[in-house]
């Protein structure tokens, strides 16, 4: 989800939890976004795949950052885009090349690359028939480390709304992949029957949901650096709050005024964005 017209979306469509609540907060659910210094962009490469996972042919947008370009040996992040979003629009209020050329505090982001991809609105854990999980750890990230982009321990994951949730997952079914996770306003659920009465579509039975419970299976990022960021009002902050409980000691959680809306997820960019790029650079 993007911005604040997908909050729209998913409220018309009873995706979020406490939706009529939501919308009587949608009026003081502002947060200021300071204004973003980009350095001059660089490259971005954009095509299709068939994905054998996914069963479907799916589109991907890789982005390098300024001074690099096709060829160039830089980590990676995979960042998942939010509930009725794709690869064109992973990110709110920004494209992956901006995202890359971004100054946070007057300073450049240490260089990485940034991929997006087609993942459908299956929460991104695996669906009969359609295995968002499989296309990007079996299809998508070595397409990327092809190209040299990812080195096996130079991999990040980032995430808004359902594809903060997503980036939580796959830190944690694949500690050894990934190196760093950002979450912004994941959306979380902590019941199998609080989230088929949201978003029948969101998993595909009950065990489903137990295997793939972000906030069960949290032990398993002890060793990775996180960070999450979730506002005090938003529809999904008690499943992140479930969720903060259980993360390992040294975890970053940032809990501040905001909603389930454009204007926090871009404010929470910058910090994530910085977040990963130093653990990956080091």
């Amino acid at each position: 989800m993007a911005g604040g017209a997908a909050v729209f979306e998913l409220v018309d469509h009873s995706v979020l939890p406490g939706h009529q609540a939501l919308i009587n907060l949608l009026g003081d659910c502002a947060v200021s976004v300071p204004p973003m210094t980009f350095s001059p962009l660089g490259p971005t490469d954009s095509g299709t795949f068939i994905s054998r996972a996914r069963n479907q042919i799916v589109g991907y947008t890789i982005a390098y950052p300024p001074g690099h370009t096709s060829g160039s040996q830089l980590p990676l992040v995979v960042m998942l885009h939010g509930f009725g979003a794709n690869h064109t629009n992973a990110l709110a209020g920004m494209s992956p090349a901006q995202a890359l050329a971004l100054q946070v505090d007057g300073k450049p982001l240490p260089p990485m690359a940034m991929v997006t991809v087609d993942g459908g609105s299956g929460y991104w854990n695996p669906h009969p028939k359609d295995n968002p999980m499989a296309m990007v750890i079996e299809e998508l990230i070595p397409m990327c480390q092809e190209r040299g982009l990812g080195r096996p321990d130079k991999i990040g994951t980032m995430g808004i709304s359902m594809g903060g949730y997503g980036a939580l997952l796959f830190a944690e079914k694949y500690p050894q992949l990934f190196s760093a996770v950002a979450a912004i306003s994941p959306a979380i659920w902590t019941s199998y029957s609080e989230a088929q009465s949201a978003n029948s579509g969101a998993y595909a039975s009950d065990d489903d949901f137990v295997s793939d419970n972000a906030v069960t299976h949290a032990d398993d990022l002890a060793g990775i650096p996180v960070r999450v960021a979730s506002g005090d009002d938003d529809p999904f902050h008690p499943g992140v709050e479930a969720l903060a409980r259980t993360l390992p000691s040294g975890a970053v959680v940032h809990f501040s005024k905001g909603c389930h809306t454009g204007s926090f997820f871009a404010s929470q960019e910058p910090p994530s964005l910085a977040f990963l790029a130093h653990h990956l650079s080091i």
